[in-house]
């Protein structure tokens, strides 16, 4: 794609999205069983082009955390592959029927989930996201642009080429799939009003943001992933370790990964030690308030600390005086994606889930649950912590809108408007 392409690519998929809104389950699902097939058979082909990412990155000395994120192997493949065995593995998402009601004898009203139509998805330098996301918008229906990391320019273009390959010899739209490159590109996919349906930027803080501030196109995702868990007064320990330390360690990068740690004083003295041990095993760098490190050695946190997104191995700690209390915390400090509460307390569990305003609330369980692929959505785009349409990780559903069809038998709006006739609203059943 040429730099001065984009408008006209995007002109030609946004002509091209009813036709493939059009296509049936089995073309997309044959698609999506052909893209699986050209990456095991040519994988040699994509870790070719991936070892010369890699190369270039440690050329330029980038973090090796980054580096490792870099990397398509063959455990990257085999994940990847289990994704779109977990697409096929879904009911198809395009014309259900989401309502059906009779207006009137013989003018019958659906409601029908269609795709969302021209989506931009501009994604971290990770080989595999690119696979995840083009397998979601061809199972949903939608056609696609899409924008990987610079550092990934090579696997990018490896994997875009045998996908978009599999999709047309599936009989999808020659223009389902596009591919940008540039930066350079991306500003002039933000100027494409009227021809882009929906932008899902996924990246750094300040890359989300240039997108929702540059643009009227609208604009789903997130710009922080600032996560808590709370440690409530009867927690079970044995519990609240390695749900913890799961939640900071696992993967201290990603966006659900938690940043601050709330404990209730009643169970600061014995949870605060032991947390720390498990941390300082793990090489995490722990800052607290002034009640914690009356407690533990650790670091001060400053009020700036609870607004902050460390993706790094670092967590702030603050010992709070009552549910309450963590709760105005979180709402007031975090970022509405995804946060926990260890409690044994079935009550202080249930006001936890129903007060905190994210798009995840977890009951004894890591921060990190919060994934497409472990929600069982087969993948997903990104996560989502606005409120309209899609919120949380979003998978097929996520990807969907609807449509209304009315079917009638010559009604006129002036025979209802005069009495002549009248409107008896029966719902029928639906398959949703």
């Amino acid at each position: 794609m040429t730099e001065e392409g984009i408008r006209q690519r995007v002109e030609r998929m946004k002509l091209e999205g009813p036709q493939m809104a059009a296509t049936s389950a089995s073309q997309r699902n044959d698609a999506l069983r052909r893209v699986k097939a050209a990456l095991l058979a040519r994988k040699d082909e994509v870790f070719a082009a991936n070892a010369e990412d890699l190369a270039a990155a440690e050329r330029q000395g980038m973090d090796p955390a980054v580096v490792l994120r870099l990397r398509f192997d063959e455990h990257k493949l085999a994940d990847v592959c289990a994704g779109i065995d977990g697409l096929l593995g879904l009911p198809d998402p395009v014309g259900r029927v989401l309502l059906d009601r009779e207006l009137d004898a013989g003018l019958e009203l659906r409601r029908v989930s269609v795709p969302i139509g021209v989506i931009g998805v501009m994604f971290e330098a990770r080989p595999d996201a690119l696979v995840q996301i083009s397998a979601l918008c061809i199972k949903s229906g939608n056609v696609a642009i899409l924008k990987g990391g610079s550092e990934t320019a090579r696997s990018n273009r490896a994997l875009f080429a045998l996908i978009h390959e599999a999709a047309v010899a599936a009989g999808l739209p020659e223009h389902c799939l596009a591919l940008a490159e540039s930066h350079a590109q991306v500003d002039e996919l933000l100027g494409c009003v009227g021809l882009v349906d929906l932008l899902i930027p996924r990246g750094s803080n300040a890359f989300v943001r240039h997108i929702m501030e540059n643009t009227r196109i609208p604009v789903m995702g997130h710009s922080d992933g600032i996560c808590h868990v709370y440690v409530d007064a009867v927690a079970d320990l044995g519990k609240a370790v390695p749900i913890c330390v799961d939640a900071k360690v696992q993967y201290a990068a990603a966006c659900n990964a938690v940043e601050t740690l709330l404990v209730h004083r009643d169970v600061a003295v014995r949870a605060l030690p032991a947390l720390k041990e498990a941390f300082d095993r793990e090489g995490v760098e722990l800052l607290g308030d002034e009640r914690t490190r009356k407690i533990i050695d650790c670091g001060a946190a400053t009020e700036a600390d609870w607004d902050r997104e460390y993706l790094a191995l670092r967590l702030s700690i603050r010992v709070v005086d009552s549910l309450g209390e963590a709760i105005d915390h979180i709402n007031r400090h975090g970022s509405h994606h995804t946060d926990a509460i260890i409690t044994e307390d079935e009550a202080a569990a249930q006001t936890f889930l129903r007060l905190v305003d994210s798009a995840g609330v977890y009951h004894n369980a890591s921060t990190r649950f919060a994934d497409g692929f472990r929600y069982g959505f087969g993948a997903e785009v990104g996560i989502s912590t606005g409120k309209l349409h899609a919120r949380g990780p979003v998978g097929l559903e996520g990807l969907m809108t609807y449509k209304y069809q009315l079917r009638g038998s010559g009604q006129v709006v002036g025979d209802y408007a005069r009495g002549a006739s009248a409107f008896h609203f029966r719902d029928l059943p639906t398959q949703a």
